[in-house]
């Protein structure tokens, strides 16, 4: 007996029907956007309210849910640490323990000695929905600039503290504040925000004296009016620690930027903006640091893998730059930071960390010994000579080691405790070729004895885009899927950073269809190398994520069995018109261009579901406070599944949308851990592995 349809709500059928290019565009579930300025309707809360009751009768009914989440709550409640950052003889971080639901602002008076909770954000707000998203002390750390923002919608609204009693400053500004950097006499600082909160594409950079009013604040420089539009946040500024030198960018792609350097000091006293061109109209990505009396430059400009110079303060032009660091065929530049003598280098090579010191006086060069094969990120001072790592990989838990850059010498600072064996959990790294002969790398983990018998519970992974790197990354909610005999995955498609700026070409505008392929491909050879079959085969993506695997499960359906895909973009016809999108045209196009259509509508997600074809099971999930991805992709992809798949109740298309959270940034742990119990709970029951 053939098995029924899942008894989906219902979904109206509202059909628009436009012409763009000499094409018809169908666009049956629009009123799904919301309003004319895509907020919330009572109709689309309403719809919401029940496509969420039909993903929870399903969940919630499914086999070990309770018992799995009872499993993942202590691997979510480990403690977490960020890299420490120097301010004077202190040090901040940030550090989640137990079951807390964000983490707290620590502070201590030196590396070693006892430290103290500044800010617990379960104080400012019981709910556990507020966190706060950025601080910046001031040089000698007696004042503390942080931002909190509320239900994941990235608002960061900006405070100041007196370390020493912990009392407030009057101070307090709106608007999205980020990118805070202190005079360096601690009697004010510039900031970056939003103009208009409700423009996206208002961000200015200001400069503020404590006690001043906001509203009277010298503006640095505003977001173009006209031209090109930013990638991320518009402008960006940085000064130098001694608060002479301001660099000034600006974005003018996903992948491109101009820079400045400015004398700050000039600026204040007498209002001459002078720009000093460091770097225009290329397109390559370039940063700057001035230490003291030295200007250097980290620039893929002719040099895809990165190289980094010197160059005058004076002039620093193109034409002046000095190679100090040549560009590596074998791995490219991922970061860089300054200690009291030395530049720390961070390469990528195969999609893993190595770190490099550079003497600054006898410019020789050392390597830093890591852990293994890993990932590592790093925190400076250019007032000491110790920095920080932070390091982990699949198998090896987040470690912080205190490093003497003079010497090399190693302490471990802070490791997560975990109460686990890693020993039996293997870490591979293999090359496939795609559908064009590129060669792709990939990472595998799964259990010590797992036999090759093209029956194991698989989860693939991937992102593909904006230059992003996919790295070896420790997470516990992986640790009951592999203990259990399940496989997982993370493909290093094109599109990503981790073989430098042309990797990220081989993605982008026209070329995005060869990400999907490249994914495509990493399923294939999972199945051709026996680890697994399209019967127990998922697929998982967020955000750019989101869009690569709704492309794939649209454009090989019958490859995978199971879907997650989170916060995605879907309908690339129109997806420039939400939120912040616009800033992400250079990466993707748009559909107002002919040329743009022609790819976009070609992959589109939303545009190419076929009335009565089978698909994979799909689980959407969305935040409703989402300002960067805007929910009405996952409103609209559900409803244009669930009313054209051929699906039976054994393969749903369900949603989820978090009513209280964003993209994922501030997420409490609370909601974290029932929304990674619900995805893993239907990874398993279309994967076939079983809750032990």
């Amino acid at each position: 007996m053939p098995k029924k349809k899942p008894g989906y709500p219902p979904s109206k059928v509202v059909k628009v029907k436009e012409e763009l290019h000499g094409v018809r565009c169908a666009d049956e579930f629009r009123w799904l956007e919301g309003d004319a300025e895509g907020k919330i309707t009572p109709e689309v809360a309403e719809w919401t309210d029940q496509q969420n009751a039909f993903t929870r009768s399903i969940l919630d009914r499914l086999p070990g849910r309770q018992k799995l989440k009872e499993r993942l709550t202590p691997l979510l409640e480990r403690s977490s640490n960020s890299l420490p950052v120097y301010a004077g003889n202190r040090i901040f971080y940030f550090r989640r323990e137990g079951n807390k639901d964000q983490p707290c602002l620590f502070m201590a008076e030196d590396v070693w000695g006892r430290e103290k909770i500044l800010i617990d954000p379960e104080k400012i707000d019981a709910s556990g929905l507020t966190t706060i998203g950025w601080f910046s002390a001031s040089h000698d750390g007696e004042l503390l600039a942080y931002g909190t923002a509320r239900s994941g919608d990235e608002n960061y609204q900006l405070k100041i503290m007196r370390v020493k009693d912990g009392s407030h400053l009057k101070d307090e500004i709106a608007n999205k504040v980020i990118s805070v950097y202190w005079l360096a006499d601690n009697s004010g600082f510039i900031y970056s925000r939003l103009s208009d909160v409700k423009n996206p594409y208002s961000r200015e950079i200001k400069l503020h004296y404590l006690g001043d009013n906001p509203d009277d604040d010298r503006l640095i420089y505003a977001q173009y009016k006209e031209g090109p539009l930013a990638t991320t946040w518009g402008p960006f500024a940085s000064l130098s620690e001694d608060g002479r030198w301001l660099l000034l960018s600006y974005y003018t792609s996903t992948r491109s930027n101009d820079l400045w350097l400015i004398d700050f000091k000039e600026w204040v006293e007498f209002g001459d903006f002078n720009k000093r061109v460091i770097i225009c109209d290329c397109d390559s990505t370039t940063h700057a640091r001035v230490v003291g009396d030295r200007l250097f430059i980290h620039s893929n400009e002719g040099t895809p893998n990165g190289q980094i110079y010197e160059s005058e303060l004076t002039n620093p032009s193109r034409k002046n730059w000095q190679i100090i660091i040549k560009e590596r065929s074998d791995a490219t530049i991922e970061g860089w930071d300054f200690t009291g003598n030395s530049m720390i280098v961070s390469y990528q090579k195969a999609a893993a960390s190595e770190l490099v010191k550079y003497d600054l006086k006898s410019k020789e060069r050392s390597a830093i010994k890591l852990p293994g094969i890993g990932s590592a990120g790093i925190s400076c001072s250019e007032e000491h000579d110790n920095f920080f790592i932070h390091y982990e990989s699949f198998n090896h838990l987040p470690t912080i080691i205190q490093c003497r850059s003079s010497d090399g010498l190693q302490r471990v600072w802070w490791k997560c405790e975990l109460a686990i064996d890693l020993s039996e959990m293997l870490v591979e790294q293999h090359c496939y070729q795609s559908k064009d002969g590129t060669q792709v790398s990939m990472f595998l983990v799964y259990r010590r004895g797992i036999e090759k018998n093209g029956r194991n519970p698989t989860l693939l992974y991937g992102y593909g885009g904006f230059g992003i790197s996919m790295n070896p990354a420790f997470s516990g909610l992986l640790i009951p899927w592999i203990q259990d005999g399940g496989i997982y995955a993370v493909a290093n498609l094109r599109g990503g950073g981790e073989y430098g700026d042309k990797w990220h070409q081989a993605g982008m505008l026209a070329n995005k269809k060869s990400v999907f392929e490249d994914f495509e491909a990493a399923a294939e050879w999972l199945i051709a190398q026996k680890y697994t079959c399209s019967e127990k085969l998922a697929i998982s993506g967020r955000s750019n994520g989101g869009l690569l695997t709704g492309a794939c499960l649209t454009r090989r359906p019958h490859l995978f069995k199971a879907v997650i895909c989170g916060v995605p973009l879907l309908d690339m016809i129109r997806y420039h018109k939400f939120l912040m999108a616009r800033y992400w045209v250079p990466e993707y196009g748009c559909a107002d261009n002919e040329a743009d259509f022609d790819w976009l509508v070609d992959y589109s997600p939303y545009h190419n579901v076929c009335n009565k074809r089978e698909y994979p099971a799909v689980f959407f999930f969305t935040g409703e406070n989402d300002t960067r991805v805007h929910p009405m992709h996952a409103r609209k992809m559900t409803a244009a599944l669930q009313a054209h798949a051929a699906n039976n109740e054994e393969k749903p298309i369900i949603l989820w949308v978090d009513r209280e959270s964003g993209h994922g940034i501030g997420k409490p742990l609370k909601i974290t851990l029932e929304e990674q119990t619900d995805q893993w709970i239907f990874l398993r029951w279309q994967t076939g592995l079983e809750t032990a």
